[in-house]
This record gives C-alpha cells, structure tokens and sequence, in this order.
C-alpha cells in the first residue's frame, strides 16, 4: 500500500464506522457498468460537503489492494448479484490535486512533482519492468502495461484545484488540460478515469481537452442522481432513527431537485401499444454534511459557513451583469428565475453575462436548477441564510428598495390602481440610467426595470405577435402562480392611454391569450413628453381586464 498507487481502504473503512454512515455503495454498480468501456471516462461535479471524496474513497477501496471483500459483504451493494465482478482485479491511482496545485506553485512544477511521484511509486510496485523514463507517467503506465498486462483505474479527486487556486493561470490551465488528454484519452491501459470536482470540465476553443469524459453535474446528474446527495427517504430514515424533527430539517437542507436519465425500455412494444412512456426518476436532495450536523447535534441551523465564508458568495452575486442584484432579490424572496446556462465556460474568471454566474452558483451550491424549466432558485433556508448574510453591505440598500417597489407596482397592477401604477413607473423610470427616456424603446426599458419583480410570478414575452402587431411586453403566469392575471403591456410615446387600450382589443390580444380570459388585465402606458402633470410627471396609465 502506498500514498498514490493503491492507497488501500482505510478512509472507506473509517466512513463505514463513522457514527452515522448512508450507504451509497450501489453507485459501483453503474462504475461497473462502463468499466473497460467506451464509456469508462466520469466527470463527477459537485459542491463541496456532497459526498465526492467519499465516492472515491468507496472505489479506490473496491477496485484495488489490497483485499476488502470484507468490508462489502454487509453493503447494499452485496445483494446484487456479480456485484464483485471487478472487486481487488485492477492497480488504482489516487490523487488529490489540491496536494499539487496551490496558488505558489507554477503549473509546470506542480505536474513534474505529480509525475515524479507517482511513477516513483509504480517503478517500486514493479521493479522488474524496463522503464524507458522514470519521470514521465504516460510513459511509465505504457512500460507497465505492456510488461504485465495490467490496467489501471485512474480516481482523480478535486480535478479542478487549478481553476479555483489560479483562476487566472490560463497558460497553466491549458497545459494541465493537455496533460490529463494526453494521459487518459484512448489509452488500453485505462480500465476507468473517474474525476471529481466542483467544476465541470473546463472549455476552451471550440472543443473540450476532455471530451471524452461523460459529465454527471448537478444540472444533470445522470445516473448517479440518487448519489449525489442524501435523498428524502434516507433524510427520513436517519431523523427517525435518531428521534429528529424531519419537518425542520427538511426545510433548513432540502431542495436540490434533480432527474436521472430515461433508461432505454426493454419492452418498447409495450410502450407503443398503450403510449406510456418511461419517465426520468427525480430526487430531492439534502445537502450531506448539513444533515450530519444536525442530526448528531439536534441542533438546526446553519452550518454551510463550516466550509464556506459568505463572501465567496457575495463576490459573485455583486458582479452586477445585466441586473444580476435585481435578480438576486427576487430570488431571495422565494422566486424563481430562468437562465440560459449551456453557454457557460466552467471556470470562474470567465462571465459574459447573468447567465453564467447563475451557472457558477449552481454547481458551487449556492442555486438549484430545474431541468424541465430552465429555472434557478435558491433551495433552502440555509442557502437563504447565506445570501443575507451576503447582502448585508450598504450597497445592497438600492436593490431591496427597488424590489419593494417593483412589488408595489405589481400590486398597483393586479388591484388595477393606474393612478398608483402610473405614480410607480414614473419612479421606476426615474431611477434608470436612460433620462431621456423619449421614445418607447427607452420607456419599454424603463417599465420592465420597474416590473424586474414580476420574474418571480410571469414568463415574459417581448412583441407578442397577434396577427394584427404586436403586444410590446405579455407576462404569462407561471404555473405555480395560476391565480395570478395575465398582463399584456401596450406602450406608447406622445399618445393617448385610452387609445391603446383599444388598439389592444381591436388587435384581437385576449382571443390569442384565450386559456387566461377573464383574467387578463391590459395596461396601457403612455409617457408624454409635453405634459406638465406635476404629480408623477409625464406616465399616464389605463387598465382594463378583459
């Protein structure tokens, strides 16, 4: 046994005796499923304190040396049959690039120190091979292979230490990419590579070093959802055999929603005959180590800060791309908002817009996502407790403020209040940066600023097309708010209120919007450059349910 080539089972065997364990040993079944196959290259990411270094543990103690059939006999695993086809038959590697990569260390010293080491190793677990370089891993695994037909499985922990420690080494970046492409990809000797981080695989160009790795994340787990944190049912069992509040702990840890994937269906006949098809299984997931905590404490609260400052989140959130702290506040009012995250660059340097700070926030934990709407959403009482904390600074003042009356507004709108609601976005056309505002591009800026709140209720649709022009702004009700009225906004410059409003009728707007009639409230704006109205400027409003 040594520090990288089979590192043994004892760090599995100390979880196996930790005073509460949740076994999760049935995730070696899919391993073994794509073991020595096309499909054998795993990326695993996930926040911190979600089970990832006690999944490599688990494997490293499965695949390698020395023996631990023992260990396993009492597992879930154990009951399948063949489950230990692949138990003790291959050489594995360990490491943990943290051990490697630290912010002093330049990328080239970091992966010479890796080589050096690890091929140390190997060169005493096989003296008797001809090694042609002792320092060059690639090399030294070839010389083995060939010699003694033996495979390795390849347990890389914390893969993406460089993106987080040098997030500006991009050199370094690309030439540790390389590195691990030039050592995993199309190799015999690899039976499996199994990665994890917090990070998906890095892009770069227009196609991945690591394109061969198959990426189970939080925005899609894949297989391994189940794995991926503590299920409800595994949540209940623990509160129940320790007599805990399952009620308090499933409001202060659960809510990461997420699916598996649709397994292929066997009887397809079957499927096609009645039209039932199979559907991706979801779990609601309980952050791990929050649950731990509170479970042998009996004490509820916070304890993400055990891991992580609240200032790695507010570093993010006060990036303020394209209205990211109005979005944060609807979010922290219960909201959920969309957001568009394949665009991402899996780093945490590189942000074009919103978007990818939320894609950020979401594989480090702070966001969940659901994959049937696209949405974002903060998913429990700890993580909320971490954006106040995180909102605490006097710049954050602003943003509450205009929330607040970005919610006036909407309730001006829904009790159909025009004096009120043309008093609000007269406000809220005063407080953005454009104060020309004289023309309706600016004014139809201004308005969706003012209803930046709405994002927690509606769909917003731009130009809604009726046959007969277009709705500037629509918000549809989103299905968890079913009661609440459609919205169709008509805006104008110099016109008159009344006017509008029956230009939206005659364009025929509710026959289109027909599944909300009854519950559809027109809102016509005008903003009058002449006016000399001294109680809210130029903003007249009309508001009409049809």
């Amino acid at each position: 046994m040594a520090i990288y080539l089979n590192p043994g089972y004892i760090s599995f065997e100390e979880e196996l005796n930790s005073e509460i364990y949740v076994d999760k040993t049935e995730m070696i079944l899919h391993t073994n499923s794509v073991i020595r196959s096309k499909q054998k290259y795993m990326s695993i990411s996930r926040p911190r304190r979600f089970g990832k270094s006690y999944a490599a543990d688990m494997l490293c103690a499965y695949y390698g040396k020395p023996d631990s059939s023992e260990l396993f006999k009492g597992c879930k695993v154990a009951v399948h049959p063949g489950w230990d086809r692949y138990l003790g038959r291959f050489d594995v590697i360990r490491l943990v690039m943290t051990r490697f990569f630290k912010s002093n260390v330049t990328a080239v010293d970091a992966l010479a120190s890796l080589q050096k080491l690890v091929c140390r190793e190997i060169c005493n677990e096989y003296p008797d091979v001809d090694y042609a370089d002792r320092n060059d891993l690639i090399q030294t695994i070839e010389d083995v292979y060939y010699a003694k037909q033996k495979q390795f499985v390849i347990v890389i922990d914390e893969w993406d230490a460089i993106f987080r420690e040098k997030k500006n080494d991009t050199e370094g970046q690309t030439l540790y990419l390389d590195f691990l492409r030039d050592w995993l990809k199309d190799k015999e000797y690899i039976a499996l590579a199994y990665m994890t981080g917090i990070l998906p695989i890095k892009k770069y160009g227009k196609h991945s070093a690591l394109n061969m790795f198959t990426e189970y994340s939080m925005v899609s787990p894949r297989q391994l959802a189940p794995y991926t944190g503590f299920t409800e049912d595994e949540v209940r069992e623990l509160c129940r055999r320790y007599g805990r509040s399952f009620d308090s702990i499933r409001e202060w840890y659960n809510g990461y929603e997420v699916s598996d994937i649709i397994p292929p269906d066997p009887d397809h006949e079957r499927q096609m005959a009645t039209g039932e098809e199979q559907q991706a299984q979801r779990y609601s997931l309980y952050s791990p180590l929050s649950v731990v905590n509170a479970v042998i404490t009996g004490v509820v609260e916070n304890y993400w800060n055990l891991t992580e400052n609240y200032e790695a989140l507010a570093e993010y959130i006060r990036k303020d791309f394209d209205g990211l702290k109005e979005v944060t506040a609807v979010l922290m009012d219960g909201g959920r908002v969309k957001a568009n995250i394949r665009k991402y660059q899996n780093d945490m340097t590189t942000f074009a817009g919103r978007d990818d700070v939320l894609a950020l926030l979401i594989h480090l934990g702070y966001l969940g996502y659901d994959n049937r709407t696209g949405e974002v959403f903060i998913p429990n009482k700890e993580i909320l407790d971490v954006f106040k904390d995180s909102t605490e600074s006097p710049e954050w003042v602003d943003t509450f403020r205009s929330f607040r009356t970005s919610m006036e507004l909407l309730e001006a709108i829904w009790t159909e209040d025009a004096e009120k609601t043309a008093e609000l976005m007269e406000l809220s056309h005063d407080r953005t940066e454009n104060k020309t505002y004289n023309n309706e591009a600016a004014l139809s800026y201004g308005i969706q600023y003012g209803l930046y709140a709405a994002q927690k209720y509606y769909t917003t649709i731009q130009e809604l097309d009726s046959g007969k022009g277009y709705a500037d702004l629509v918000y549809l009700p989103s299905p968890r708010y079913p009661e609440k009225p459609a919205l169709v906004v008509e805006l104008k410059y110099n016109k008159d209120v009344r006017t509008a409003a029956d230009q939206v009728r005659d364009r025929n707007y509710p026959q289109i919007l027909e599944h909300y009639a009854g519950n559809i409230l027109i809102v016509s704006v005008n903003y009058d450059k002449e006016s000399k109205n001294t109680d809210f400027k130029r903003h007249s409003c009309r508001i009409v349910r049809c």
